[in-house]
């Protein structure tokens, strides 16, 4: 009876956390689901966010007795340094934190994996020190670091070259696909060692810590051939790999939670990489080996000086703006520079007054990080039914009184459709050039992340608005008021 009465509490907490695991997997599933869509994307968030808070505090529960002083004070390092960010971070910086919390993820993983070792003890290889999964345990340890370490420093080298702190270009090392090889299969090879051969902690610990610090040159080599503009594919790539970092992590520590909610995160990721490759005419080979078979373009590209380039000003676009009927803003990374979203919405709202139909064509690949424009305009309060993806609204723009192009540039180029040298050519892009008239707000003539020439600034119906993109519209803004 006492040996019942003693496994009765156990018994109730390992059913209570089961439960609440449950709950937190099918609440994880919900808020992906709703993340799908801009208009419930917040609300899916908060979701996520609950789910994982529950899933922790199911694990304590199916723990039984824990040290409450390690957790507070985790929640509260954590938690400032979360409010510290999210303060201070401005929407154009979004990209490189989603880079750089990427990497935070991939590093967390890697240090899993090297506490469980560190806590487990015993003598033999890796796989026989295994408590649970023995082989298997001990091959999924050893993943765990590796895809951990590689998504830690490629995370930071993504986040280098979107903060601008390092340059953009890809930069193409001799032999790099080799090399590449070479630090991927090392550390597999070590691992396989470490698993079934060597014996001993400290030698199995030396193996581990070099297969680390192998993967984390990986990370490097594999993402710095990759240039600025590939680099939306390579955050939602990374943002898989941290999700699988953490699977693999959960299969270390046998946390079910951990494994589903990575798994989810990994599939995820890897459909929305595919999206992103197919937006942008990119394969996943492509960016997974680090611009294989891609080399820097020798010629080509639409380059060469613009001729017959004309320019407007404010006034003269508000005043063709007031009398259509049909407009089309497409938003580019310029809009996010100049924080102009919210400018876009007050003159959006005046030509509505005034009767026109307003709509937002986003390219899939708009800005520097999927869905970085929709965050935007939501964050103006944007009408989500005014928002069309660029499948559903480029055969439309025929029929287009006036297109505004703010602060876009390679994704509304033309020669991507007809210039074979081009490094865009295959991606599609939006049809801007065949509305009646075309506005293009930017700082000046210069190339985008391609770093190629834009031929639509060249056709007759363009016209180049220079400035800051926030400035011009409070111009044209003022300009309407006045009419």
């Amino acid at each position: 009876m006492d040996f019942i009465a003693a496994t009765e509490p156990m018994h109730l907490n390992h059913l209570l956390a089961n439960f609440g695991y449950l709950v937190s997997v099918v609440m994880f599933m919900l808020a992906i689901m709703r993340m799908g869509r801009v208009k419930t994307a917040r609300s899916g968030n908060f979701l996520a966010a609950a789910a994982m808070l529950l899933a922790v505090v199911s694990s304590f529960v199916e723990m039984g007795q824990i040290e409450p002083w390690y957790i507070v004070g985790g929640l509260v390092v954590g938690g400032a340094v979360g409010a510290i960010m999210a303060k201070k971070v401005q929407m154009t910086q979004m990209p490189e934190m989603v880079a750089l919390l990427n990497g935070f993820g991939g590093l967390a993983s890697t240090f899993v994996g090297l506490a469980t070792f560190f806590s487990m003890g015993g003598s033999g290889t890796l796989g026989q020190m295994m408590r649970e999964g023995g082989w298997f345990g001990g091959m999924n340890l050893v993943l765990t670091l590796i895809v951990g370490s590689v998504t830690f420093t490629g995370s930071v080298i993504a986040f280098l070259k979107l903060s601008e702190k390092m340059s953009g270009k890809p930069i193409l090392l001799p032999g790099r696909h080799v090399l590449n090889g070479i630090l991927l299969l090392v550390p597999l090879v070590l691992g396989v060692g470490a698993v079934w051969f060597v014996q001993g902690v400290p030698v199995i610990a030396a193996v581990l810590i070099l297969i680390v610090l192998l993967t984390f040159v990986l990370g490097v080599t594999i993402v710095i051939p990759i240039g600025g503009g590939d680099m939306p594919v390579v955050i939602s790539l990374l943002n898989s790999y941290s999700g699988i970092a953490a699977a693999l992590a959960g299969f270390t520590i046998n946390e079910p939670v951990l494994v589903v909610s990575g798994s989810l995160v990994g599939a995820s990721g890897l459909i929305l990489t595919q999206i992103m490759c197919k937006a942008m005419n990119r394969s996943l080979a492509n960016v997974m080996f680090g611009g294989f078979g891609a080399e820097a373009p020798t010629g080509g590209g639409g380059g060469g000086e613009y001729v017959g380039v004309k320019s407007s000003d404010p006034e003269s676009v508000a005043m063709i703006l007031a009398d259509a009927g049909n407009i089309v803003i497409v938003p580019g990374y310029g809009m996010a520079v100049a924080q102009a979203q919210h400018a876009v919405r007050e003159m959006a709202n005046i030509l509505e007054e005034k009767g026109a139909n307003i709509r937002y064509a986003v390219h899939p690949v708009a800005g520097r990080m999927p869905g970085h424009m929709n965050v935007l305009l939501a964050e103006a309060n944007v009408p989500y039914e005014q928002l069309f993806e660029m499948d559903q609204i480029n055969d439309d723009f025929r029929n287009v009184d006036v297109v505004l192009v703010i602060g876009a540039n390679d994704t509304v180029n033309p020669s991507a459709k007809t210039d074979k040298s081009s490094p865009l050519y295959g991606m599609p892009v939006m049809n801007v050039e065949e509305a009646r008239t075309v506005f293009t707000m930017k700082r000046s003539l210069g190339s985008g992340f391609a770093q190629v020439k834009n031929t639509l600034f060249e056709c007759q119906n363009n016209y180049m608005v220079y400035g800051d993109a926030r400035k011009t519209l409070e111009e044209i803004i003022k300009a309407l008021k006045e009419d």
